[in-house]
């Protein structure tokens, strides 16, 4: 799958690009004590910090004290960490199957879910805009997705009226979760009762 991050700019996922090993000879060269996760860890706060238009390699390399060219042993480009860093921000959503009590059945998972998601946007500003610059596709991702679909298959739903139940829950939750059009948690939250009767509906139908 290729995405265009950047304007004119096409490149492939991080999660499907094949990055060659480093060579033996130099693998002692590689920073002691940095790894991958320890750099998308780091990625994610500083985002937090200091908004996505700051980031760059060379502040990410500062707060980890080593060089920016020592953080390309583990990434290719800044838009690999983005996207390592935007599906690590979506780990933080708890499955829909661990919804409090009184939270029986799909719609009520689903509003489990649709909040958790909300949260996820609001503690991570930078989350939004990454999902319309990149694919979707890291493990958290699909995890989060995958659940969403066991959600719908509990509805009824068939055919083209799932598949639209589904794309109307994702436009919702990017539309009213989003930073850029925040809805207070009221109106989200009221939103979500409209949106989640008239599925009912629709399968009632």
């Amino acid at each position: 799958m290729m995405t265009a991050a950047d304007s004119g700019e096409i490149r492939a996922s991080v999660w499907l690009a094949d990055r060659p090993a480093a060579p033996a000879r130099r693998r002692s060269e590689a920073p002691s004590g940095l790894d991958r996760d320890r750099i998308t860890a780091a990625t994610v706060r500083l985002l937090d910090a200091e908004g996505l238009a700051r980031f760059s390699m060379r502040r990410l390399a500062a707060r980890l004290g080593v060089t920016a060219m020592s953080l390309y042993w583990y990434v290719d480009t800044k838009h690999d960490l983005l996207e390592l860093a935007l599906d690590s921000a979506l780990g933080e959503l708890a499955p829909p199957a661990a919804a409090p009590a009184g939270c029986d059945g799909w719609p009520g998972r689903l509003r489990v879910l649709a909040r958790g998601y909300r949260r996820v946007l609001g503690d991570h500003p930078w989350v939004a805009p990454l999902t319309a610059a990149y694919p979707n596709i890291g493990p958290h991702a699909r995890a989060f997705d995958a659940d969403l679909q066991r959600l719908l298959d509990a509805t009824g739903l068939a055919d083209a009226a799932r598949t639209g139940a589904h794309l109307a829950v994702l436009q919702f939750l990017h539309g009213c979760g989003g930073t850029a059009r925040r809805a207070p948690e009221g109106d989200f939250c009221l939103a979500l009762d409209v949106l989640i009767a008239g599925i009912e509906a629709k399968a009632a139908a």
